[in-house]
């Protein structure tokens, strides 16, 4: 039942009682704002909601609960999947932001505890002076990205190669349900016990990790933590077409050798080299400089990456770039062969430039929430088995070519970028540009000196209209090859094809944690319905 206009007063009364008028937002701007991801916005909030402790959040639940509004958890808001966007307005949007404490780090047990806001850089910066991280370390996104946004939607990039996505990291969660209280996962869900272990019975952390906030909002987080390996070393491999990168990505992968890796389409490594600046060249240098194991080391990576320049990609339409870490530079170059010996026949080495670089500095701005030429920018992604890459890769193609007169029309531009997952998995991630006017998301997350340097476009709606249409033309391919996907969110058929017992099962589960409905309404294809 919808909340009326004095009800909401009433609502809005309790939270600021609870948060502070301050962590209560009501502001159209601001509403607009927190509803609204990286592609689009559905509906307006009653209001956006900060809590600031696990208390206040289990007190917000009750509120809600009590009125019959729905609550929608918000990370960082690097997403582009509907995850948090509300599909009614008798919402109230919470944002973790001011969650952001590292409860406890725990290095005889290897485990550390944070609330949800924190980042990802935050937390590895903070774990880094005890020289130890988490398994999985993070999205490229991790300035912005948080430990509880990815840990519902799920991710991969920063150790994906050897440890699988972010949900592989997870030991226990504290999780804030419907009506407010407090259930506990992993061995943290026994007394007496710590949050040190996830498995013991069935696995009911698990059952939390990629639920979009369908069954409960995440109060604490605990992730296992690993020593920060002593050492690390980078390659680069360029290939003439496609079906060469993927015959080599994937023997790479089956290998566990690589620590994480991505390959770049022909755009996308047009628009890593169009980005760089002096002043990007002068930061990415003495982040090379800082993260070397020694001077020297130092000196002969930033002496190869100044060689290299920006020919170091030419003659290649597709490239792969590569990470490996180690106890040793004994093992790291034993690791490189492994991969060198798996690119055989398939890649050409070249300077490893872009890895170097990344490595160096993990966590970047967000400025590709925006193309290199300030197009509006929204990527999608499968991850499907080795086997059927190349025939997904083919109907992709055939997707382009079949509309690229209307694409061209429309200012439309495509693109895709690459990566494994441990030894048995390969994420397809098509992008699309398109020149359309920025929207308050933009405004609020790019520093202006930065959108100062772009051009600006006139609203295209037709253009923006296109752009769904071919996503919704490749989800058709990707549901039909088999893929699946993380940060489901609202916007991915989450619940198409799924074979029916595991649909009740999912949805039994809603109505167990969530009888009303109220977390997160759409969310995984709408369990509540």
């Amino acid at each position: 039942m919808s909340a009326n206009i004095q009800e909401s007063k009433d609502i809005i009364d309790q939270l600021r009682a609870i948060c502070g008028a301050e962590h209560v937002l009501t502001d159209d701007a601001d509403r607009e704002f927190f509803a609204m991801d990286v592609y689009r916005s559905r509906e307006l909030p009653l209001a956006v909601v900060q809590p600031g402790s696990v208390s206040e959040l289990q007190d917000v639940a009750r509120i809600a609960s009590a009125a019959g509004v729905a609550l929608v958890p918000r990370g960082g808001g690097a997403s582009y999947t509907d995850g948090y966007l509300p599909a009614t307005s008798n919402s109230l949007l919470i944002d973790t932001e001011r969650m952001n404490a590292i409860v406890e780090t725990n290095t005889e047990d290897m485990y550390v505890t944070v609330e949800p806001g924190i980042t990802w850089a935050e937390m590895t910066a903070a774990l880094a002076e005890q020289g130890v991280r988490t398994a999985f370390w993070g999205p490229f996104s991790g300035l912005r990205a948080t430990v509880g946004g990815s840990m519902s939607q799920n991710a991969v990039s920063l150790g994906s190669g050897n440890y699988g996505c972010s949900a592989d990291t997870a030991l226990s969660f504290d999780i804030v349900v419907a009506n407010g209280e407090i259930l506990s996962t992993g061995s943290k869900a026994m007394d007496k016990a710590s949050p040190f272990f996830r498995h013991y019975g069935p696995d009911l952390t698990g059952l939390f990790t990629g639920d979009a906030g369908a069954f409960g909002i995440k109060a604490r987080i605990t992730l296992r933590l690993i020593q920060v390996p002593a050492c690390s070393g980078t390659a680069s491999f360029g290939f003439t077409h496609f079906d060469a990168m993927a015959d080599g990505m994937t023997n790479a992968a089956r290998t566990g050798a690589a620590a994480d890796c991505f390959g770049l389409d022909p755009k996308l490594q047009q628009g890593q080299l169009g980005s760089t600046n002096t002043k990007d060249a002068v930061q990415a240098v003495w982040a090379v400089l800082k993260t070397s194991t020694n001077p020297i080391d130092g000196f002969v990576r930033v002496l190869k990456m100044a060689l290299a320049g920006k020919r170091f990609l030419t003659g290649f339409d597709y490239s792969a770039h590569y990470v490996v870490e180690g106890s040793s530079q004994a093992e790291i170059r034993a690791k490189l062969a492994i991969i060198r010996k798996a690119m055989a026949g398939h890649g050409t080495e070249i300077a490893n430039t872009i890895p170097t670089v990344l490595r160096a500095m993990p966590f970047i701005p967000l400025y590709p929430i925006l193309g290199p030429r300030g197009q509006r920018w929204v990527p999608m992604h499968g991850i499907l088995p080795f086997s059927r890459l190349k025939e997904l890769n083919r109907r992709i193609s055939e997707v382009h070519a079949t509309h690229a007169v209307k694409m061209e029309s429309l200012k439309i531009e495509k693109a895709a970028m690459f990566t494994s997952i441990s030894t048995n998995g390969f994420l397809y991630e098509p992008v699309f540009y398109w020149e359309d006017d920025r929207t308050p998301y933009h405004k609020r997350y790019l520093p202006q000196e930065y959108l100062d340097m772009l051009p600006e476009y006139a609203s295209n709606p037709e253009g923006r209209a296109f752009v769904g249409e071919l996503r919704a033309m490749i989800q058709e391919i990707f549901c039909d090859l088999g893929a699946v996907h993380m940060q489901v969110g609202k916007s991915y058929p989450y619940l198409k094809g799924r074979q029916g017992q595991a649909t009740q099962i999912l949805k039994d589960v809603k109505k167990s944690l969530d009888p009303d409905g109220l977390m997160n309404p759409g969310a995984l294809g709408g369990l509540e319905g």
